[in-house]
């Protein structure tokens, strides 16, 4: 059974840090790109940020290349976000999902192959 289990979220101040952490089992971690994929009422599914299985590429959407940090580790079957200048606007639930074939013709949609619960960031003073 796969399984992506996200942990790290919670409550921070506007300019404040948070690191998320998603422990996947149940499929070959190693062969699957891994993205961050964040959820909000007002703005729906947004794409954070995917680490490529292959060599280790990393995407991010514009407005938080510059302030979080996506990694993986194979041996541990872990996935991570680092996110620094925490803004009111990063406020979410933020979700890990696995894909064999991913592309950002998927990045803003539910077509990825797993998901996980979900881990709520709050971002407010």
């Amino acid at each position: 059974e796969v399984q992506l289990v996200e942990s790290g979220g919670g409550l921070v101040q506007p300019g404040g840090s948070l690191s998320l952490s998603c422990a996947a089992s149940g499929f070959s971690f190693d062969g699957y790109a891994m993205s961050w994929v964040r959820q909000t009422p007002g703005r729906g599914l947004e794409w954070v940020s995917t680490v490529s299985w292959s060599d280790g590429s990393t995407y991010y959407a514009e407005s938080m290349k510059d302030r979080f940090t996506i990694s993986r580790d194979n041996a541990k079957s872990t996935l991570y976000l680092q996110m620094n200048s925490l803004k009111s606007e990063d406020t979410a639930v933020y979700y890990c999902a696995a894909d064999r074939d991913w592309n950002y013709n998927i990045a803003n949609s539910q077509d990825y192959d797993s998901w996980g619960q979900g881990t709520q960031v709050t971002v407010s003073s």
